[in-house]
């Protein structure tokens, strides 16, 4: 009776073991280390379809499913030089599994909404929208239960960003924005070198990037809010689902696809598009958050487009870990001077950053690139630290592994507001005209209440972004 009770005790244990969930294996909200990842791409444009390359050669990935408002369009005359849209992407998706399951499937929507209405084996979602809707579909997205990783910039204003960093605290769902440099051993060095003193005591900063406008010749935005005229709506664009929160206006090519960086209604111009990458250095390397004052101008700006490029200044307070902190931003193909000790024959790259200590000066490629310093031949007697911080195996697989229940990823959202408040902060000067005195607790431009509808802008009824 004893042998009997065990083997059937034994056996309802068994059974019980096999009818448990999947994500309680993994943990609260995660997926069991052994399992794959069900994950589904929002916006199947030029970028999405560069990460999602790299998802699909993860063994532990599956692709269930493509969102996009578009059915498919061409990307030949950006540097992309591919194809966008949901059928393309589930194309892609399709000729990736079959050759191991001919009969694999992806399912594809216009509206990513239906999709987590109807997709039920859905774990995680790359959202690679424009800026515009960045924040929309995360929110969404981490309150349906899905682990979520944001192209950059996160939000597309300064409310949404802490918004949103607050919605995935508080899931315990895993995030990752997707500025890569972050999770580089370049950038990793940087720091640990600043760490260690290689330069001394940093007291400026300087980065730099070569982006410029995508309409070079619109001297403004071609159609308005609630405005007449514009373009056929090309077959198979849905675009008032594109338009999202934005005040509904006529198409123009000018918007899509790519082009919709250079319009404030969409895009945040190039310090929206870059400084999640090329400030991203100094803003972990030096604890850079709530600047006092932020000073950006620019050149060649029309009626509600950003700048052909722009120089703009960050002033940071001292704090219990460094003393004050000036940065200096520049784009469009403007540069810093050359600093002491840079070889007269050798012009500064195209981007890049250098940081300025009391003891000489620190060079790194943007967007996480190595660090050197300068001169060169300070390099010879310079005793590299060891590594203090964890190496990862790639940005995407940082992520992946924080959905399996590891640590959170490197640029999780609470990391990647930070960031993006102060690219954020830089397009809000451009877009204000003025000097920024930026009261941080209060997310308030001091003396400056016309800022408040762009530190936290309106929404189209249904568009609403519940926190």
């Amino acid at each position: 009776m004893q042998r009997r009770q065990l083997l059937t005790g034994a056996a309802a244990s068994l059974a019980m073991f096999h009818i448990v969930p999947r994500h309680v294996l993994g943990g609260p909200n995660h997926v069991a280390p052994s399992e794959k990842i069900n994950v589904a791409i929002v916006g199947a444009g030029g970028r999405g379809r560069q990460v999602l390359r790299q998802l699909l050669g993860e063994d532990d990935v599956r692709v269930v499913a493509v969102a996009d408002p578009a059915k498919s369009f061409s990307l030949q005359n950006f540097y992309y030089k591919d194809v966008g849209g949901r059928e393309p992407t589930r194309e892609m998706v399709e000729k990736h599994y079959q050759p191991q399951d001919s009969s694999y499937k992806c399912a594809t929507f216009e509206n990513f909404q239906q999709m987590l209405d109807e997709q039920k084996d859905l774990d995680a979602v790359l959202c690679a929208t424009p800026d515009h809707l960045h924040a929309y579909v995360s929110a969404k997205c981490l309150q349906a239960g899905k682990h979520v990783y944001c192209e950059k910039p996160l939000t597309h204003n300064i409310w949404e960003a802490r918004t949103i960093a607050d919605l995935a605290k508080k899931s315990g769902l895993a995030t990752q924005m997707g500025n890569q440099g972050h999770s580089t051993d370049g950038m990793r060095e940087t720091c640990e070198w600043i760490w260690a003193g290689a330069i001394g005591t940093v007291k400026e900063v300087f980065a730099w990037s070569g982006g410029n406008r995508w309409n070079p010749t619109l001297t403004g935005q071609p159609t308005v809010p609630g405005g007449e005229g514009g373009s056929p709506v090309p077959e198979g664009l849905n675009w008032d689902l594109w338009q999202g929160p934005r005040e509904t206006r006529p198409f123009d090519p000018a918007y899509v696809p790519v082009a919709w960086r250079d319009f404030w209604a969409f895009g945040n111009s190039n310090i929206g598009d870059f400084a999640c990458h090329d400030l991203d250095a100094a803003c972990w390397a030096l604890d850079l958050v709530d600047p006092s004052l932020v000073t950006f101008s620019g050149a060649g700006m029309g009626p509600g487009m950003g700048p052909d490029g722009c120089i703009g200044y960050y002033h940071f307070p001292a704090n219990e870990k460094r003393p004050e902190v000036k940065v200096t931003w520049y784009d469009g193909g403007l540069k810093p001077p050359k600093p002491d000790g840079w070889p007269a024959d050798q012009p500064l790259p195209g981007r890049g950053v250098l940081f300025v200590g009391d003891a000489g000066v620190l060079f790194c490629g943007g967007a996480g690139g190595a660090p050197k310093l300068v001169p060169e031949s300070r390099m010879a007697d310079f005793k590299k630290p060891e590594p203090t911080l964890k190496r990862v195996a790639s940005h995407h697989r940082n992520w992946l592994d924080a959905c399996k229940g590891g640590e959170a990823a490197g640029s999780e959202f609470g990391y990647g507001a930070k960031l993006t408040e102060l690219a954020l902060l830089g397009a809000l000067s451009l877009r204000m005209g003025k000097a920024i005195r930026w009261n941080a607790a209060d997310m308030k431009a001091i003396d400056s209440p016309d800022a408040d509808a762009i530190i936290k802008e309106d929404y189209r009824e249904g568009w609403e972004i519940q926190a």
